[in-house]
């Protein structure tokens, strides 16, 4: 399979994220991309730097424009596109959604968040009700596709939970960047340790990774912090962990990697973890702490 990235920088202007965002998704389709994954809220600046109630007029239903705006895209190209969206579900009521976009334009299936982090400029709690349709792949033509979001991939009971289900692949749209105070060592040891867990979901599992990071400085609007320099560093991994490709930390970039489905199955002979798991003894971990 052809994964087109498109890792981008974010303005102000919705019409512009827009506007470049379907200029890089023909640009991507047109390299022979079949699965094209765009980066968390990728509509918008990252607004979760403040807490504003003002920026719940950014979020919208589901189907809805962007769905529309999506589809026609996904059907005039012939591609599936994973979208990242905020969504509107009724007054007082918004998710952090995923979208994934058939072929056909149609709406193939949604997740919502399932994690929702609160830290300094990630007031993410403000604005996202946790999700509540579970973790479950979404079938296309392409395959089935173990779609989550962000601050989900830190966690790896939701990639196992993928996994059992047949997902064939774990995607993950992606805001996270620098805090400008921490020194630049401790700025790479986030990055790494970003980029290392989610590696190590696709050994657990014996699945290709796919996150897509955006990039580039957004200001906080509240001028309480010194806004956020997100690190880019898109990449696709392979089911033993290996780096496939990883994108820039400063740039743009706009990739088609090309990823062998059936590597995973060989993977999983070698090494079998889900046979060898002890289904039997794992009753705690549904547990917050174990006293």
């Amino acid at each position: 399979m052809k994964i087109g990235l498109l890792q981008q920088h974010n303005t102000a202007d919705k019409k512009d994220n827009l506007r470049r965002l379907a200029e890089g998704i023909s640009d991507l389709a047109k390299r022979g991309a079949e699965l094209i994954v765009l980066q968390e809220l990728h509509n918008s600046l990252y607004f979760c730097q403040v807490e504003d109630v003002n920026n719940f007029d950014l979020a919208e239903p589901i189907p809805g424009p962007s769905t529309a705006f999506y589809g026609e895209l996904a059907r005039q190209l012939n591609v599936v596109i994973v979208t990242s969206l905020f969504e509107r579900r009724a007054p007082g009521l918004y998710h952090n959604t995923a979208v994934v976009i058939e072929r056909d334009g149609t709406i193939a299936g949604k997740y919502r968040k399932m994690h929702i982090p609160d830290d300094p400029a990630y007031y993410e709690k403000f604005y996202f009700t946790p999700g509540d349709l579970g973790f479950h792949p979404i079938d296309t033509s392409v395959g089935r596709l173990g779609v989550l979001v962000c601050w989900d991939q830190w966690y790896p009971e939701a990639a196992r939970l993928m996994a059992l289900q047949g997902a064939e692949l774990l995607i993950y749209p992606t805001a996270i960047g620098y805090e400008s105070s921490d020194t630049p060592e401790e700025q790479q040891r986030q990055r790494e340790a970003w980029t290392t867990v989610q590696r190590g979901h696709a050994v657990a599992n014996g699945l290709p990774v796919i996150a897509v990071n955006r990039v580039g400085y957004e200001p906080d609007p509240s001028h309480q912090t010194n806004g956020i320099q997100f690190w880019g560093s898109s990449f696709i991994a392979g089911p033993q962990g290996e780096l496939i490709y990883r994108a820039s930390d400063t740039e743009e970039e706009s990739l088609v990697v090309e990823i062998d489905l059936k590597h995973s199955e060989q993977v999983r002979r070698w090494w079998p973890f889900l046979r060898d798991r002890r289904i039997d003894k794992y009753g705690d971990i549904t547990r917050r702490f174990i006293d």
